[in-house]
């Protein structure tokens, strides 16, 4: 294991140096997006975010924010959501959209792991329940798309962070601490039932 510190945008070459259980603090542009952001862009293909994603990484994200008092907006609460629910629709995202990374929880499953494999990208888990730390990270939200379509939880916001801490636990070699800890966890489970 393994500490990073990765600028955003990222190539592909850094981001194959990566392992499972590496330690990386994210500097630089990046964009949310969860459930109604991936199902917008399954139907829509939006050329608009591509700029945004292209050899960065999507935070799987539903923001608090609020207003300084010069009217921009800012991360109140920043805490990752749970990723499997992107399951279905994250492969395509990673491939159509040139993608490095995707950040949340929970981890994801097989489809996803071989477009990390394929295409040169890693997921990142970030730690649930750091809400407030995680928004102390984001120094600037640069603009935000599909608002009012979405609302607040479910928009595309473009958002600058400066050491976003986060661990990789999917990498783009095939490995996945999840299937690890899930492998382990069954074992034991079945252990302690057979006895």
């Amino acid at each position: 294991m393994a500490e990073y510190k990765i600028n955003l945008p990222v190539t592909e070459e850094e981001i194959r140096k990566l392992k499972v259980g590496d330690q990386v603090l994210l500097s630089g542009v990046m964009s949310t997006g969860r459930d109604g952001a991936h199902k917008y862009i399954m139907n829509h293909h939006p050329d608009f975010i591509r700029p945004y994603f292209e050899n960065s990484v999507l935070y799987h994200c539903g923001p608090v924010v609020g207003k300084n008092e010069d009217g921009s907006w800012k991360f109140v609460a920043a805490g990752p959501t749970t990723s499997i629910r992107e399951e279905p629709y994250e492969a395509h995202v990673i491939e159509e959209y040139k993608l490095r990374g995707v950040i949340g929880k929970g981890g994801m499953r097989e489809k996803t792991l071989e477009a990390l494999k394929k295409n040169g990208a890693v997921y990142l888990h970030a730690v649930g329940g750091a809400a407030a730390a995680q928004a102390s990270a984001v120094k600037e939200v640069l603009d935000v798309f599909l608002l009012e379509e979405l609302g607040v939880p479910e928009a595309f916001w473009i958002i600058r962070v400066e050491d976003f801490p986060v661990v990789v636990t999917m990498d783009s070699h095939g490995n996945s601490l999840h299937d690890v800890i899930r492998e382990k966890s069954s074992k034991i489970a079945d252990e302690l039932i057979g006895e």
